[in-house]
């Protein structure tokens, strides 16, 4: 059979089960969780697994699982991945009461799609016909934040890393990976499109903490030393640096305060902040970061407090495989029609799939059937079918075209592709080794 044959093959059978599909969507909206405490979700994840016949690898990072379709078929290995979790918003219209978690990124659909690609691919029978395996990977984590928490995590032994994908390299998730694919919301895009190619920055984090001496605030504030005082200067510092960025590294520094003090009657001695630095480029990032630490260590000097600076490797910047988009692309084309696809640029945003994307080809296209803005109260799936099963379909159909012929587009993909890194010296730079000097470099 021809690949088109197979292609319309699964997209029947993904067809079929568009409502189940995105049934399991709706479950996951309405059942938010936060990194690496997806349990609700990873459980229905390896429940969907099981109906698909493959073997199952659970807790990895402590709630991803990964099955495969086709465990002992011979030739590359494409990976289609869902993320779990979500982030905290207490005034989403779907938040969980309790936690304040919600979907507000669109993560939900993501594992929908992914199971939607599996039930297609089994459905249809097309399985024999493909030379290679199929493996899909619920990854935890791939919102970066409660660094609190995640330390907390770390110290017990449960994760070295914060982010879900980076975990999962670490315990040789991503090791039989020959590519890998996930889709993500287009958040305000309500009409059926979809944008492939592009970038996204990568970021560092930092863990801040001011401290200083705590004194009654209205008897004895002379006897203190305001922390809160000293993190403020800093952030206002921060802003002082930000004419100095330069545009063509799209630097974005953001904060947020987890804690401002214990009572207002006393001065306040222990303040921490978390903080991102983001770019387009580690050159770029390093730069500012480093304009960021000398305002944090000038305020807490002009206070006559004390700052720790942690730093924390963040994301690498996403760098998309052309092959695999110019694939993605064509179908992307096929379902919604040329004028409804884009070719995306730069993003400021970052995602741990621009780690993935260093060590082996990835892509990381988005598609429409949103309203509202992304991280916040506002957004929503307003086009089910075209955020759930529309996705679905042309992650599928470009699974067809890496795995039919004996392979040759997958192989093609593997052959041409340069890895930024290697495992190892992925993980060195984690661990703070920094990156390893390549050959033309001063």
């Amino acid at each position: 059979m021809t690949a088109q044959v197979l292609k319309q093959k699964v997209c029947d059978a993904i067809d079929a089960r568009a409502q189940e599909i995105i049934e399991i969507g709706r479950h996951i909206l309405a059942h938010p969780e936060v990194g690496y405490h997806e349990e609700e979700t990873s459980r229905l994840v390896t429940e969907q697994f099981a109906k698909l016949g493959g073997p199952i690898q659970k807790g990895l990072g402590i709630t991803g699982v990964k099955t495969y379709l086709e465990p002992h078929g011979s030739g590359p290995t494409v990976a289609v991945l869902g993320e779990l979790d979500g982030l905290i918003c207490p005034t989403h219209p779907h938040a969980d009461p309790r936690t304040g978690a919600a979907h507000t990124c669109g993560h939900n659909a993501q594992i929908a799609m992914m199971l939607g690609v599996g039930m297609g691919l089994v459905d249809s029978g097309i399985l024999p016909q493909l030379a290679g395996r199929i493996a899909l990977l619920a990854v935890p984590a791939e919102e970066y934040v409660d660094i609190e928490d995640r330390a907390a995590l770390r110290r017990e032994g449960k994760i070295e890393f914060y982010g879900g994908k980076a975990q999962l390299v670490k315990e040789g998730a991503f090791d039989d990976i020959d590519a890998a694919m996930i889709l993500h919301s287009m958040p305000g895009v309500a009409e059926r499109r979809f944008a492939v190619g592009g970038s996204c920055n990568g970021f560092l984090a930092k863990a801040i903490r001011f401290r200083g001496t705590a004194s009654h605030a209205g008897a004895r504030p002379e006897h203190g030393t305001n922390a809160l005082n000293a993190a403020a200067l800093g952030i206002l510092g921060v802003h002082a640096q930000r004419e100095t960025f330069r545009d063509e590294d799209v630097i974005r520094v953001h904060f947020v305060m987890t804690k401002g003090g214990d009572l207002v009657n006393i001065v306040p001695d222990d303040v921490r902040l978390e903080l991102f630095v983001r770019g387009k480029t580690l050159e770029g990032i390093l730069d500012a970061a480093r304009k960021v630490d000398r305002a944090l260590q000038g305020a807490a000097t002009m206070i006559g407090a004390t700052v720790e600076i942690e730093d924390l490797p963040g994301y690498l910047p996403l760098l998309q495989d052309k092959v695999l988009a110019d694939s993605f692309h064509a179908n992307a084309i096929s379902l919604t029609g040329e004028n409804s696809v884009w070719r995306g640029g730069h993003m400021a945003a970052s995602t741990d799939m621009g780690d993935i994307s260093h060590l082996i080809p990835s892509i990381h296209p988005s598609g429409g059937g949103y309203a509202g803005m992304i991280h916040n109260e506002t957004f929503s799936i307003v086009d089910e079918e075209m955020a759930y099963v529309t996705p679905a379909k042309a992650l599928a159909m470009t699974v067809v075209d890496l795995l039919t012929d004996d392979g040759v587009l997958a192989k093609r993909v593997i052959r041409e592709f340069v890895p930024r890194l290697t495992k190892d010296e992925y993980l060195g730079y984690l661990r703070g080794e920094g990156l390893p000097k390549k050959d033309g470099d001063e």
